[in-house]
């Protein structure tokens, strides 16, 4: 995106980030973004912003680390700024896996490719995820996998995990 913050990018008008709401607002209840720079422009939402608590980008773990340390609730619901088509049943189907399986942590699959970004993750793995991280440790499917989380399939709306990379990407039509 050329530098740009991705979130604020505009589809179809609106910016990505506004289009995530949207599809997540009748969802759940309380919903939060995680931003490290732009915080006026992502305020405009009319929701809480946090920044990630360790220095430096440390890449998405980060962002979701700090979530479930200041968490209210069992469970956080996580979800990529550049996936604006996001499953409209998206929390029902995670937390039904979390639930089902008894395990601690549900992730979206669309029938050929992992998508540990759109997850569902129980407060109690913070610790896990915090020496996961003192590790040096980056890649999001593996710390699912080192959780035995539950890949949830969505291969029926495989469109949804659609993102958008590039300023050319938010020029396509749907």
């Amino acid at each position: 995106m050329n530098g740009a913050d991705k979130g604020l990018q505009l589809l179809n008008g609106k910016p990505l980030v506004a289009h995530i709401l949207e599809r997540l607002t009748p969802q759940i209840r309380q919903i939060s973004i995680n931003a490290n720079r732009s915080l006026t422009d992502y305020a405009q939402f009319g929701v809480p912003i946090f920044c990630d608590e360790i220095e430096g980008f440390q890449g998405a773990l980060s962002g979701i680390l700090t979530a479930l340390r200041h968490a209210t609730t069992d469970n956080v619901l996580f979800v990529p700024c550049d996936s604006p088509y996001l499953p409209l049943n998206l929390v029902e189907k995670l937390k039904s896996a979390v639930e089902n399986q008894q395990v601690l942590a549900a992730y979206a699959h669309d029938g050929e490719r992992d998508h540990p970004t759109f997850c569902l993750l129980s407060c109690q793995l913070s610790t896990a995820l915090e020496d996961y991280l003192a590790r040096g440790e980056r890649r999001m499917l593996i710390f699912m996998r080192e959780q035995g989380a539950a890949k949830v399939d969505f291969s029926e709306q495989k469109n949804a995990f659609r993102n958008f990379n590039t300023l050319a990407d938010l020029q396509e039509k749907p």
